[in-house]
């Protein structure tokens, strides 16, 4: 028997598709060759499709595990499965009881986190606050603006010659720390 199963229009979005197409195929095509040999099938997978030659058994699970694929359930879960089911089968005393016990029970891994309690809420003002002011509005409230070229670099010299005076004081205070003698316990009579 032969089947050809429709994949591309399963998942929307083609790079996601193409993921899960490779995903099928696997790395350097060692997934499909498990399959192939678990299902007793011939697979090539094409385009949007999966062509698929083999038993009608084997075609029935091949079926399964492609749209499984397709729908984010890894291949490899799926070949567990069959594996286990393939050693099952060859047990006499198994043959007529339920496997459900020996199969593996995958469940979806991603953790629900705690949300965040959120924390009590900023009290915020009725008026917006009074823009920042720019530099030309603190040079006019200080008269600074309406000075000339001159006057301007002579205030900027002075401001200048004021900070180093006072750090040619505190260096010189420092140093003449250094001169001052430490105190002596005073010497019991």
């Amino acid at each position: 028997a032969c089947d050809i199963i429709k994949i591309g229009n399963i998942v929307r979005n083609k790079e996601r598709f193409v993921k899960r197409r490779q995903r099928l195929i696997g790395p350097n095509g060692n997934t499909l060759k498990a399959i192939e040999l678990l299902t007793k099938c011939y697979v090539m997978v094409q385009g949007n499709t999966v062509s698929a030659m083999g038993p009608f058994k084997g075609l029935k699970e091949l079926r399964r595990i492609v749209l499984d694929c397709m729908k984010n359930i890894h291949p490899i879960y799926h070949i567990k499965e069959l594996m286990i089911k393939r050693e099952l089968a060859k047990d006499e005393k198994l043959k007529n009881e339920s496997w459900d016990r020996f199969l593996p029970h995958f469940k979806k891994q991603n953790v629900k986190l705690p949300k965040k309690p959120k924390g009590p809420k900023k009290e915020r003002a009725v008026f917006p606050a009074a823009p920042t002011p720019r530099k030309i509005d603190l040079q006019i409230e200080s008269g600074e603006y309406f000075l000339s070229n001159r006057e301007k670099e002579a205030i900027a010299l002075q401001k200048k010659k004021e900070a180093q005076a006072e750090n040619t004081a505190k260096r010189q205070q420092e140093r003449n720390e250094a001169f001052i003698a430490p105190k002596e316990p005073a010497a019991a009579p």
